[in-house]
């Protein structure tokens, strides 16, 4: 049986959001935004998803998935073992796009494997009653690394209902080429049928690697109006990327980079190289991007189709526009309040305001125009 977590959530209005705590409002390029908070006491949020009903599922890295509906927080039973060390623990939430039919969640997690940690992706039938994930089964173990850092593991549904799993370098450096090997899954998007078979299949590519040379994926959705893959990640002391991920290409890392190493010295070979693809826009010095959502224009229509990802280092929120060119790719607008502390995850909701979470704050807000 699930517990109910602490009564700080009792303030939390999911369903009547005109209710909840207006805490700041914030000038932007599309007027005066309002930042409510919707919930907090969160015990390091990763990541948020809708239901259908409007409820919301939220995961904590310790471990814990959350279901959040009209005023009460309920803690979900029935997860896999999750490794929290270092970076790694519970971390990305997906509903399927059938939920209605199947009422299958994914989650992405560390897990241990072997002697080591792995990127693990699997999925479950959230119950009837909300309260347990019924027959979970893994789907996707990745390498098993002695490194408790750069999980990546973002999840986004695709179309045809085949699934994207965004996989992390695991923190080998520089020094390590692992991204480089298409043989293996770290540093790479792995691509999977809706049952967790390899949905990609390239010859001497693990079975499902779509893409290789990443360093640490932490956002990804599909882009508009043609359903692409754009992913963030982030670089060393500088050369966070946003890219659009393509079935067998190669981004580079650790061969190229628009950072430097923490010591300052180059990585790899500079900011290209033959057969290895460019960003679309990169960011020096590092933000360190978190989350990631292509806005609809659902409320703000002047932001139909622009990016949005927060920041974990320099606490705003970041609006890209790539239809406006800027030096590093596309042009940015910073949104920031005392809210957008360590934003780790941030999505649109089925309302059309931007709903994200404040690593820091162990909060989540809802931000949409004033009314």
């Amino acid at each position: 049986m699930s517990r109910l977590v602490p009564a700080v959530f009792a303030a939390v209005m999911l369903s009547l959001p005109g209710v909840a705590r207006a805490d700041t409002v914030v000038a932007t390029s599309a007027g005066e935004m309002e930042i409510r908070r919707i919930a907090d006491g969160l015990d390091t949020p990763w990541a948020l998803a809708f239901l259908p009903d409007g409820s919301l599922l939220i995961t904590e890295r310790g471990g814990r998935l959350l279901r959040l509906n009209e005023g009460a927080a309920q803690e979900i039973a029935g997860l896999p073992e999750v490794a929290a060390l270092g970076q790694g623990g519970l971390l990305d939430v997906m509903v399927a796009a059938d939920f209605a039919q199947s009422r299958e969640i994914w989650l992405t997690w560390a897990g241990r494997s072997g002697e080591g940690l792995a990127s693990m992706a699997g999925r479950g039938r959230l119950s009837e009653d909300f309260l347990a994930l019924e027959g979970f089964e893994t789907l996707f173990t990745g390498e098993s690394l002695p490194a408790s850092r750069h999980f990546g593991a973002r999840l986004v549904g695709a179309a045809d209902g085949s699934v994207f799993v965004t996989l992390g370098d695991r923190g080998t450096g520089p020094g390590g080429q692992e991204a480089q090997d298409p043989a293996l899954s770290v540093g790479s998007v792995v691509h999977l049928n809706p049952d967790g078979s390899p949905a990609t299949v390239r010859e001497g590519w693990r079975a499902g690697v779509w893409s290789i040379g990443h360093r640490n994926i932490q956002g990804a959705a599909l882009m508009m109006p043609d359903g692409g893959l754009l992913i963030v990640e982030h670089g060393a002391k500088g050369g966070d990327e946003i890219n659009l991920a393509a079935e067998g290409l190669n981004y580079g890392w650790p061969v190229i980079s628009y950072g430097v190493n923490y010591n300052g010295r180059r990585i790899g070979t500079g900011t290209h190289a033959e057969g290895m693809e460019q960003p679309l826009h990169y960011w020096d010095p590092s933000i360190a991007p978190s989350g990631l959502m292509v806005y609809s224009g659902a409320l703000v229509p002047g932001w139909r189709g622009d990016v949005f990802t927060g920041s974990l280092k320099s606490d705003f929120i970041s609006r890209l526009d790539p239809d406006a060119a800027a030096a590093t790719g596309w042009a940015e607008e910073r949104i920031a309040s005392d809210e957008t502390l360590r934003v780790r995850d941030i999505r649109e909701g089925p309302d059309g305001a931007i709903w994200f979470l404040s690593e820091e704050r162990g909060a989540l807000y809802r931000m949409a125009p004033v009314e």
